[in-house]
């Protein structure tokens, strides 16, 4: 349901809530989706609610009355006793608001609860009760202002997404927590200082069974900022790391071969890396030994956005030796490498080399096949990449004993 899309959904439903009064209109409905809610909806969304409702998904318009999304926020677990999984989005950031989430917090079964994903922050009350309930897979909060969270005892959570806009004293909270099956972790950092949140983090998950569950770290701040990589080290087991910083007036990122070699001997299962924003003009960044690691090290890596030298790549192109990275070898078996996606932004390409790059890239890549780029010259790359796929699928096929082109069939 979108009432914002749908301008009949109103003039429709007013009647019915007439005729229904005081009953819901759906009475055996489990599930209800409304994904932005215009102010003239907010009365009517209770209507759909009853005692059989377990999973609500809300996202409130931004200009509704205060006052009356926080009364039918508070509503809720009346409505629904035995809530599961609650969603509520784009909420107002307002003291009658927090007030609101907070007591439905404080009212809902918490024997039940398993979803709770609410874009508000909580009462220092509701905080003791959200951080430690039993049953909790997945969980969004915010914190705002200098917060000193509970003792974390959040067993069965999964998936966490965690907004600040201070300091990290919260961390502290998760110090020797019950937190045995997290696997993701979403931090957005809205604070002007960032600090060593990278080495604050590693210090306090070495306390829990983390660093063995956790398959995804996700770090964004619109600020630049230069993380420690080398606080990531010993979150062996992920699968996916995206670190989101600025580049705007001056590249903080310091990534280097160095760097990213010891990432990949420590994170060998890494299927999607992306460290800093979309890649600048910089001429920094990861040489050819580095892309070559990732390229042999993480062998299920299939998306990539990290800021490289195309220079070093061009050097290869005519024969410039490079450091073998391992047993001798610096191409990669066709099979051996995932990689399908790769962002390049804004990085340069030296003039007349345009060639030479992408091949070297298809060369320690196999598999490349889209390019996303803001530097116009990377769509001849992206061409180079199509031409040499379409030959490379004719040479597979005529070895196999096919004669005709693959893109043409026998009558």
């Amino acid at each position: 349901m979108n009432t914002s899309e749908d301008p009949v959904t109103l003039d429709f439903f007013f009647p019915l809530q007439s005729r229904a009064a005081n009953e819901p209109l759906f009475p055996n409905l489990r599930a209800f989706e409304c994904r932005h809610a215009i102010p003239a909806s907010v009365p009517l969304l209770p209507s759909f609610l009853s005692h059989r409702t377990t999973d609500i998904h809300i996202g409130f318009d931004t200009d509704s009355p205060t006052v009356m999304v926080a009364s039918m926020v508070a509503r809720l677990p009346m409505l629904c006793p035995d809530l599961e999984y609650i969603t509520l989005k784009y909420l107002r950031r307002d003291p009658v608001i927090t007030e609101a989430v907070s007591d439905m917090a404080l009212a809902c079964n918490r024997g039940v609860l398993q979803w709770f994903c609410v874009d508000s922050p909580l009462t220092e009350e509701a905080r003791e009760v959200v951080f430690q309930l039993p049953n909790l897979i997945n969980l969004w909060a915010v914190i705002r202002g200098p917060t000193l969270l509970p003792s974390v005892a959040l067993p069965n959570l999964v998936s966490i997404d965690l907004e600040y806009d201070d300091r990290l004293d919260w961390l502290q909270g998760f110090r020797g927590g019950m937190l045995e099956r997290l696997e993701t972790v979403y931090f957005t950092s809205i604070s002007q200082q960032i600090g060593d949140f990278l080495q604050e983090f590693k210090s306090v998950a070495l306390t829990t069974s983390i660093p063995a569950t956790l398959s995804e770290f996700r770090f964004q701040t619109l600020q630049s900022w230069n993380p420690s990589y080398h606080s990531l080290l010993p979150f062996t087991q992920l699968k996916t790391l995206l670190i989101e910083f600025s580049c705007d007036n001056h590249c903080s990122s310091t990534l280097d071969g160095n760097i990213l070699i010891d990432l990949v001997r420590a994170m060998p299962k890494l299927e999607i890396l992306e460290l800093g924003g979309a890649p600048c003009r910089t001429r920094g960044g990861a040489t050819i030994k580095g892309l070559i690691a990732l390229a042999r090290g993480c062998r299920h890596l299939s998306k990539l956005r990290i800021h490289f030298q195309t220079a070093s790549l061009v050097e290869v192109a005519i024969g410039v030796e490079v450091p073998a990275i391992s047993n001798g070898e610096t191409v990669v078996r066709w099979q051996d490498c995932a990689l399908t996606d790769l962002e390049v932004g804004e990085i340069p390409i030296p003039e007349d080399t345009v060639d030479m790059v992408t091949m070297t890239l298809l060369q320690i890549f196999p598999r490349l096949l889209n390019i996303n780029f803001v530097e116009r010259k990377w769509e001849s790359a992206m061409k180079t990449i199509r031409a040499a796929k379409r030959i490379s699928t004719f040479v597979q096929h005529t070895s196999k004993g096919h004669l005709l082109h693959p893109y043409y069939q026998a009558p």
